[in-house]
């Protein structure tokens, strides 16, 4: 490890100088936008971006967001409660969140919680499948998915302003800000979200009376380009949010939940000839607080903080060739009511090489080492490339080897907590194919997944619960993703997407799927516009999933939406949004272990100027 890492500070050391000594060029691709390895380095992956569009009929949410827009299934505790993905049949832990190119899944249980990001806030979010822990982290078993806030330094200054009401006095109100001069750009989102969720169980007489939540979100970016050579930026998300826990029809619920989030990053960007230098300081703080009792004043908390430093250089080595290396440092401290005082120090060296073969083949070899001062680390390696036959198919192959670290709750948890643990490994491949046509494109996938040494918590000899390496689970399947655009008379224009997972996610012993992973998912939307008009519906399906000594039924939910925009001879620009959510549900079978809400209507109005 020593040996490889002083091997790689020489060469980006002599890299390094090799960029000083040649004029720069514009590279507009790393002044807007900051994570350039989703884009540059994922030939071989499938990568499924969402975009404004899209992002404002489910923006409020992440989770529904992916859960009608990709093949990610969610595992929800009602709406604004808690949420945990399963991308690929793998667990919550096994998708990495990475937000303008930094993993923010939690220290302390692995995971990220998808209603506390608001896709609003966001230029984009991508999807990108298959393992990538060596470019991402820990974590990125299934995939991984990406906030991206890109900064626009041309001369500009927009607007937009949502306010929104609906059933069960649900509230949201959001203000998007992007302004550029051609040396600064700046973009701003503020949004609040309220609701008393008190919602009626179906088929009951029973109300949900301890599901009210609100929070609030913010997101600042700036950047300054300083001359040809170099450019800053800076990147900033906070959230606050204070929620109860809902209740189901054979528990009272009294919990209370107080979590707050804040990170900021700060990167350099030197831009040379052939080569691109980052350095990436960045520092996160998670905490919560949690009242068995919402009405007393005794909880229990917890709290992480992490200091990241990041520098990579991307080389140009050849016509055919690029390198992409970079060193990456994190000090975790965490502190709580049942975690002691933990620290600890990880590194990690990357290496990517990109081999462009012709201009029909192009593959990536990486290798990644990561040390930790609390376990050892395996050597990780990826491969990943396409082939273009012709412009209407592209084949796509990826395999990798990647990882999941023991989160601090996995180590430290007192009582249980396990200082033996060591990371899940775990390997993959993954082949895809593209087809493109002028009205019709389809991706389609199958994978296999093997995982070693997965960590789950069960009760030992003492009655106590604490997490063990004893699971070997294999995970493979199919995907489909199919769209397709096409106008008709006076301007009208019709879109449809499809999604459809096919996952067998098994333990390889007992040969059983493993809990809230379903077999089958499926979505699909069709959006009408004409002129100023546009109509829309959507549609999900989640089959049936296993849980601890039974099984819950599948369920179907759909949404209905209409939407005109009105102009002035301004910049002005407003539009009504109305929105049926659940118009067609039907629900578990046991729906007091997951109690769905009744159909509820929301309704916007959206002003851009």
């Amino acid at each position: 490890m020593r040996e490889y890492i002083i091997t790689l500070v020489l060469l980006l050391s002599f890299c390094r100088q090799l960029s000083a000594q040649v004029g720069p060029i514009w590279k507009l691709d790393e002044v807007v936008i900051s994570d350039t390895r989703l884009k540059s380095y994922a030939d071989g992956h499938k990568v499924t971006v969402l975009l404004d569009s899209t992002i404002q009929r489910n923006g409020q949410s992440l989770t529904s967001l992916l859960s009608f827009n990709s093949n990610i299934y969610f595992k929800e505790n009602g709406f604004g409660m808690v949420s945990s993905p399963a991308f690929r049949g793998t667990n919550a832990s096994h998708t990495a969140v990475v937000w303008n190119g930094i993993n923010i899944n939690s220290q302390m249980n692995g995971q990220v919680d998808f209603n506390t990001i608001n896709a609003m806030n966001y230029n984009s979010v991508a999807i990108r499948s298959g393992g990538g822990s060596v470019q991402f982290g820990t974590g990125a078993i299934g995939g991984s998915v990406h906030l991206n806030n890109n900064l626009d330094f041309r001369k500009h200054f927009d607007n937009r302003f949502v306010i929104g009401y609906g059933s069960f006095n649900t509230k949201n109100t959001n203000y998007n800000q992007s302004f550029g001069n051609g040396k600064w750009s700046t973009s701003l989102g503020v949004n609040y979200n309220a609701s008393d969720n008190d919602y009626k169980y179906l088929e009951t007489n029973k109300k949900n009376n301890n599901g009210e939540f609100e929070n609030l979100s913010l997101n600042f970016n700036s950047g300054y380009i300083i001359s040809d050579h170099h450019v800053l930026r800076l990147y900033h998300q906070s959230f606050i949010g204070d929620r109860n826990l809902s209740d189901n029809l054979t528990s009272i619920g009294r919990s209370r939940y107080k979590d707050n989030h804040y990170r900021t990053q700060l990167e350099w960007t030197g831009l040379g000839e052939k080569t691109i230098s980052k350095l990436k300081i960045a520092h996160l703080d998670e905490a919560f607080k949690y009242f068995e009792n919402k009405d007393s004043d005794i909880y229990s908390k917890g709290r992480v903080t992490t200091l990241l430093a990041r520098y990579s250089l991307d080389f140009e080595l050849s016509d055919k060739l690029r390198l992409h290396s970079f060193l990456e440092y994190n000090h975790f401290k965490g502190a709580g009511s049942s975690l002691g005082n933990p620290t600890r120090n990880d590194a990690a060296v990357t290496s990517i090489l990109k081999y462009s073969l012709s201009e029909h083949a192009v593959f990536n070899f990486s290798l990644r080492k990561d040390s930790s001062s609390d376990f050892s680390s395996p050597l990780l390696f990826s491969f990943d490339g396409n082939y273009k036959f012709n412009q209407n198919y592209t084949l796509q192959l990826n395999a990798s080897r990647n990882f999941r670290a023991p989160t601090f709750n996995d180590l430290y948890w007192q009582p249980g907590g396990n200082l033996d643990l060591t990371p899940e490994q775990s390997y993959q491949i993954d082949l895809g194919h593209q087809l493109e046509f002028d009205r019709l494109s389809l991706n389609l996938n199958s994978f296999y997944i093997a995982t070693e040494d997965m960590i789950r918590w069960l009760p030992q000899n003492s009655g106590i619960w604490s997490p063990t390496n004893v699971d070997e689970v294999q995970i493979y399947g199919v995907e489909a993703e199919v769209g397709t655009l096409f106008s008709i008379a006076n301007k009208q224009k019709i879109a449809i997407k499809t999604n459809y997972a096919y996952t067998v996610s098994q333990d390889k012993e007992t040969k059983e799927q493993l809990i809230y992973v379903p077999f089958h998912k499926a979505n699909a939307s069709i959006a009408y516009s004409y002129s100023k008009l546009e109509l829309f519906y959507q549609h999900l399906y989640n089959g049936p999933v296993s849980i601890i000594g039974g099984e819950l039924e599948g369920y179907q939910v759909s949404n209905l939406g209409i939407n005109y925009t009105f102009s002035t001879n301004h910049k002005l620009k407003y539009k009504i949004a109305f929105t049926i959510n659940n118009l067609f549900n039907t629900y578990y079978e046991n729906v007091a272990l997951r109690p769905m809400p009744n159909r509820n209507i929301q309704s916007q109005l959206i002003f851009n100027f």
